[in-house]
C-alpha cells in the first residue's frame, strides 16, 4: 500500500485542511495521460481506495492504487512556492 513521507503528510493536510473543505476532504491520485494527476477533492469517487496516515489523506483510482502499491509519496515545496510531489521505492 502507499504510505507517505513526514513531509507529504504535511503537505497534504495543508492542500486539505480549507474553511470550505469537507472533514471527508484528501488528495486524489488518478492515473493520466502522462503519469498521474493529483487533484484536492472534498470526497473520494466511487472505487477510490483510501490511503490515511497522520492525519493526511489520500485517495487512489483503482490503476493508480495498483500502480503505487509498493511506492512512498514525498513531497516539497521549490523556491517559487510550487508543490512538488515524488515517489520514491519502499525498501
Amino acid at each position: 500500500m502507499l504510505t507517505l513521507t513526514e513531509n507529504a503528510c504535511t503537505i497534504v493536510k495543508q492542500m486539505t485542511d480549507t474553511p470550505d473543505a469537507a472533514e471527508s476532504a484528501g488528495l486524489r491520485i488518478s492515473e493520466a495521460e502522462a503519469g498521474f494527476a493529483v487533484t484536492a477533492t472534498n470526497q473520494p469517487q466511487a472505487g477510490d481506495q483510501v490511503v490515511e496516515q497522520d492525519g493526511a489523506t489520500v485517495y487512489l483510482d483503482d490503476n493508480a492504487a495498483e500502480k503505487l502499491d509498493t511506492m512512498i509519496l514525498d513531497a516539497g515545496v521549490d523556491d517559487a512556492g510550487a508543490v512538488q510531489f515524488g515517489l520514491l521505492a519502499q525498501a
